[in-house]
């Protein structure tokens, strides 16, 4: 099959609308269940992408969830805490939880209120595990080079039926030039072939000049996610996975502020306060999501105004002071960014998340100021000497 007809476009305006191939050769993948859209199918391209160089440059599974073509989160496959399973929603019932499912559950766990209505992507076959993970979560579809056959039966389940699965030829290689349209003018460009590695790490310009290796597979997942996000975009990561994607912004503070504010959250959902807040029986996951993320918010009086919609007793207000408190804990965060960090405000305010180590660019006219300001703040900071803009 070298063409698949949509139902429509971006829009449901925009007819006719389909993938193909233009050479005439076999797309690269096979539609098992559902009937994917133009959005899906970006975001399924887009994520497998990227699991398919996490996994690379990290030896580990990688899962990534995506929403209007940029990851909500990215991660390997490294065990889960108790604390995260808690946060993530993840059922003990599933029992032992394999590298796969741990790297979905990452991923879709971070912004879980992004992540709401994904696109998934796996590195590796779908297993069973991974599949009663992905059963409750509310999700369009998964693209994966393989499926066990009990877990493609639980996901075609889901969606009365049509959930959206796709299998993709891991050994598919594009040609080296791509085109798209716009306005009716056709660009051309080679494609992103830009391998991030550790090598692309060795340039340490601060006086801090210790990356552990955890940091620096830190590093690598931030870049690589960066590499398919929309720009200008920002990632913070810890431990395998991202915590916090600022996509899409026109301001790369504002950039590096949504992406901080995403990995406050993160770490403010592990609060003990949160993670024994008292909901009622049958308050659904996407419900306890928005509470949660109110609770936590500035706006916390919206969701205490209306506690008993969702708790059985009233919280206390998680105080400013708390949270501040909480937050100082967050600590050996990494922060990427898709090009140079302009003005030594980003590096404050990564600070204020946890950030002690900085992959960017470099290249900016005030990176003596950038690099003072990651001094006065113990950072270790490389430049890669690469922009990873992505539209």
């Amino acid at each position: 099959m070298n063409e698949f007809q949509l139902k429509y476009g971006c829009n449901p305006n925009q007819k006719p609308s389909r993938i193909f191939m233009e050479d005439g050769s076999d797309l690269p993948v096979e539609i098992l269940n559902g009937r994917p859209g133009y959005i899906n199918f970006l975001d399924a391209f887009n994520g497998y992408q990227l699991v398919k160089e996490l996994k690379k440059a990290t030896g580990l599974p990688a899962a990534t969830s995506f929403k209007h073509v940029s990851p909500a989160g990215a991660a390997v496959g490294l065990p889960l805490t108790d604390v995260e399973k808690k946060i993530y929603w993840v059922d003990e019932a599933i029992g032992e939880l394999s590298p796969i499912a741990c790297a979905y559950a990452r991923a879709r766990g971070a912004d879980r209120m992004s992540s709401f209505g994904d696109f998934i992507s796996l590195s590796d076959v779908c297993d069973v595990a991974t599949a009663k993970l992905i059963q409750h979560e509310v999700s369009d579809g998964i693209v994966a080079p393989g499926y066990e056959p009990e877990a493609f039966e639980i996901l075609k389940a889901k969606k009365k039926g049509n959930y959206n699965i796709i299998k993709i030829d891991p050994e598919y290689k594009p040609e080296p030039i791509e085109r798209k349209q716009v306005f009716g003018v056709t660009f051309e460009q080679g494609r992103n072939e830009f391998v991030i590695d550790k090598e692309l790490l060795s340039n340490v310009v601060t006086e801090n000049k210790d990356i552990p290796e955890s940091a620096k597979i830190d590093m690598i997942i931030a870049l690589i996610t960066l590499k398919y996000t929309q720009s200008n975009s920002v990632c913070y990561v810890k431990n395998g996975q991202a915590i916090g994607i600022g996509a899409g912004q026109q301001s790369r503070i504002h950039c590096t502020r949504l992406a901080g504010q995403k990995a406050d959250n993160w770490y403010l959902r592990q609060n003990p306060k949160v993670l024994k807040l008292p909901f009622k029986d049958g308050v659904g996951r996407a419900d306890r999501d928005n509470a949660i993320d109110l609770y936590i918010g500035d706006e916390y009086e919206d969701i205490l105004n209306d506690w008993e919609r969702v708790f059985t007793e009233k919280p206390s207000v998680f105080t400013t002071e708390e949270k501040k408190e909480w937050l100082a804990g967050n600590t050996d965060v990494t922060i990427g960014s898709d090009a140079f960090f302009p003005f030594g405000d980003n590096i404050e305010r990564a600070y204020k998340s946890g950030v002690k180590y900085v992959a960017q660019p470099g290249g900016s006219v005030r990176d003596d100021q950038v690099i003072e300001t990651a001094n006065k703040r113990g950072m270790a900071m490389c430049f890669t000497g690469m922009r990873l803009f992505h539209h």
